[in-house]
């Protein structure tokens, strides 16, 4: 099912399965490297955590969607597993029967939760930093009681930064909060807490070094709001209207508009529509029509929040922290609200939301008016629950991959069989660039070695930054194949429908699961060949 549901590879999904499959052969990414902080992939440098994580399922079970998706899914199992132990720990002075109580709550709402089910059925690197972060936390609060789990909590965190973008701003953040939040129960043994301040220096240091890169912030120019030129445009003009008067250089300043551009993109993540109603506008995210929580969840977060405030028990205060703390990155990202961006301040939400079911049940569970109230509760509670459940699961199963099969470049796969079936009668193969990078999905369905990838291949670099590869041997990866070609020679062209030109002969077309054409495969036909 995890090759199907998604229904196809992303481009950066391919990315991982290659990555890995080259690492498993020479220990090198696709370009030849030894990563360490990042891959090179399309000129992104993406955090090379992932990649590694998938090399032994690529190497068991082979180059394919299953074992790409397969460490996701079972980190993502294993955070809930994680969730429910953390919320025993968090809530540590609580009553036993509370503890155990709201701790399976919360893993459960875990489990069924939309965000957390599409992220862990896919390669997204996001849920494997969460799952390091839910670790981390985790070993954190055990580590009052046993002093050596304290390394492994930096240990957990520094991988969570080398596995994804995000974490590199929210876990130094997270774990400055907690150093200085619980300092004193880390005195209680300084030499763990020297050790483990120096072992974490050791392990940040070379991503440090990375990140004052020009590579490490090509990826931040290209998201982030400060690129965003209109802002002091809207500011030199709003000063000019006033004549550049003095209140005016002070109150209609660029950074005055990029704080309040901030706020917004900050606040985006808290959006009612987002979270409840219709989820991330990205249907890699979300089904479009159930939010990123469930709609019955919202009086229970509600009240648990209040709760939380009103009880402070244990080390329940870190909740709210950790959901502030964990929307800074994203707020600086221009596309808001970003679900795979705020993931990591997963499972704080369902967290909250089993909290507030734990105090409005035990409500019910007094007498009220002389009847019982609490089994009306729990079967109210468990329809809404079961309801919302299986409409997002049907959708999901049986509505979502055919409507949104685009989105997940559905087609390469079918049209990488039938060009590696026939590519032998042809001198040259071209492939559109339109649906986005196709040379990744060559290699990655090809399994084509990773050694003569790095001698075939032509590859350059844009303005930007960004990687591109024109061709490998002779297949030419294009942005317009109506371009002039060599008619000496024999020419296979894969291509979007809107650019197919006129005089060609069709050998197949590539469909998507709603029927569209995704590619069509075609041969042009020459003066000679039009008039037999």
């Amino acid at each position: 099912m995890l090759s199907s549901l998604p229904p196809s590879l992303t481009w950066d999904e391919a990315s991982w399965g290659y990555n890995a499959y080259s690492l498993s052969i020479d220990g090198r990414d696709e370009f030849g490297r030894v990563p360490i902080t990042y891959l090179q992939s399309f000129g992104d440098y993406k955090p090379p955590v992932y990649a590694y994580l998938t090399v032994p399922f690529v190497k068991i079970l082979g180059l394919n969607e299953f074992s790409v998706r397969l460490p996701s899914a079972l980190l993502g199992a294993a955070t809930i597993l994680l969730t429910y132990l953390l919320t025993k720990k968090i809530f540590n002075s609580a009553s036993e029967k509370k503890k155990e109580v709201v701790a399976l709550l919360a893993s459960l709402v875990l489990a069924i939760s939309p965000w957390h089910i599409m992220l862990s059925r896919a390669a997204f690197e996001a849920n494997i930093a969460t799952f390091f972060i839910v670790l981390g936390v985790y070993l954190f609060f055990v580590s009052f009681e046993k002093k050596w789990t304290l390394p492994l909590f930096v240990l957990s965190f520094m991988l969570s930064m080398y596995t994804f973008n995000t974490s590199r701003v929210f876990v130094p953040l997270l774990g400055i909060f907690l150093l200085f939040r619980y300092l004193k129960e880390l005195l209680r043994d300084k030499r763990a807490l020297a050790l483990s301040l120096v072992f974490g220096f050791l392990l940040f240091l070379p991503l440090f070094l990375f990140l004052v890169t020009p590579e490490a912030r090509l990826r931040y120019k290209e998201v982030n709001i400060f690129s965003d030129q209109s802002i002091v445009i809207r500011a030199n003009q709003q000063m000019e209207n006033n004549e550049n008067a003095l209140w005016s250089r002070l109150v209609h300043n660029r950074r005055v508009g990029y704080a309040l551009s901030y706020a917004k993109h900050y606040l985006d993540n808290f959006d009612p529509q987002f979270l409840f109603i219709r989820g991330d506008g990205n249907p890699k995210f979300s089904i479009q029509d159930v939010g990123q929580l469930y709609i019955w969840e919202i009086p229970f977060l509600v009240l648990g929040i209040l709760f939380i405030f009103r009880k402070r028990e244990g080390y329940s205060m870190i909740i709210p922290f950790w959901i502030l703390l964990g929307i800074i990155p994203a707020g600086v990202a221009r596309e808001t609200p970003h679900a795979l961006r705020v993931e990591t301040v997963l499972p704080t939400f369902q967290i909250l939301t089993a909290y507030g079911l734990y105090h409005v049940y035990g409500f019910f569970n007094r007498k009220l008016f002389k009847i019982h109230t609490a089994p009306a509760f729990v079967l109210l509670i468990l329809f809404l629950a079961i309801f919302n459940f299986f409409y997002f699961i049907h959708n999901y199963l049986v509505h979502y991959p055919k409507e949104f099969s685009s989105e997940w470049q559905y087609g390469y796969r079918e049209t990488i069989k039938f060009i590696a079936e026939n590519s032998s009668s042809y001198d040259k193969v071209h492939i559109t660039n339109a649906l986005g990078r196709p040379y990744i999905y060559f290699l990655f369905y090809t399994k084509y070695p990773p050694e003569k990838f790095r001698e075939d291949s032509a590859v350059y670099e844009d303005a930007a930054g960004f990687t591109h590869v024109s061709s490998i041997g002779k297949y030419m990866f294009e942005d317009n194949l109506s371009e002039k070609v060599d008619i000496s020679e024999r020419n296979l062209f894969v291509d979007i429908p809107r650019n197919l030109p006129p005089k060609i002969k069709i050998l197949k077309d590539f469909r998507r699961l709603d029927g569209s054409v995704a590619l069509v495969a075609y041969e042009r036909i020459t003066s000679d060949e039009e008039s037999k």
